[in-house]
């Protein structure tokens, strides 16, 4: 069971749409394509096509309108073939005019599909503005991927540059949160050596207050003064 989950590289991209194309010129089913591009990928055909169909599709716009033309002229010369053959066949020539004037007919079972049209024809097919619009394409989706990986590129450098700021604010917050507990802490300490001073001054203006005044009267003995 294939079950191959691994991403999709440059050149499975480029085997898929080979692939597609070359099913398309020849008249075969997309469906077909994909399941022989799961068999050398070890993918599911679901797989191919759902990456055909979001992914490349799009970056062989050309190719494929390029391809269902060269598609059309391989009907159309399959179609002048059986028309060709048939006329061959209705003609009645004798045994020596067929040796000297007729060409040998070409049966259309005697000539494999794979190479109908033949090379020269599907060249023909092609214009001088198809390749100029279908390498147009091709630049403009590489200069597409450029300016992606460049803008990947700056918001990776972005990112890198605000998980060191992150960092540093982090180390301040600690530094602050550190020297305001040690405010905090001195604080503390200070109020409680001014409420210790605080009680002490009160303590001595109470003896003050409490103790007793003395004087000495004209016989040379002590009396206390009343308050």
């Amino acid at each position: 069971m294939k079950v191959r989950q691994d991403a999709w590289s440059h050149e499975d991209d480029l085997l898929l749409a080979e692939t597609v194309l070359r099913y398309i010129r020849e008249g075969g089913t997309q469906l077909a394509a994909f399941d022989e591009v799961g068999d050398k990928l070890n993918r599911t055909s679901a797989a191919c096509g759902f990456r055909w169909n979001a992914e490349v599709r799009n970056n062989y716009e050309q190719a494929i309108a390029i391809a269902k033309k060269q598609r059309k002229e391989r009907k159309r010369a399959l179609e002048r073939m059986n028309k060709d053959k048939g006329t061959t066949q209705e003609k009645t020539v004798s045994h020596d005019s067929f040796v000297e004037e007729t060409p040998v007919p070409v049966y259309i079972e005697e000539v494999s599909a794979e190479l109908i049209p033949s090379s020269n024809s599907i060249t023909n097919s092609i214009t001088l503005e198809d390749c100029i619009t279908f390498l147009s394409s091709l630049r403009h989706n590489d200069l597409l991927s450029n300016q992606l990986e460049m803008e990947n590129n700056r918001l990776r450098r972005e990112n890198e540059s605000l998980k060191q700021q992150t960092k540093e604010l982090e180390k301040r917050l600690d530094k602050l949160s550190d020297q305001q507990t040690i405010i905090q802490e001195d604080y503390q300490a200070l109020v409680q050596i001014m409420d210790r001073a605080r009680r002490l001054v009160m303590f001595e203006d109470t003896e003050d207050r409490n103790s007793p005044t003395f004087r000495m009267d004209k016989n040379g003995n002590l009396e206390q003064l009343a308050k």
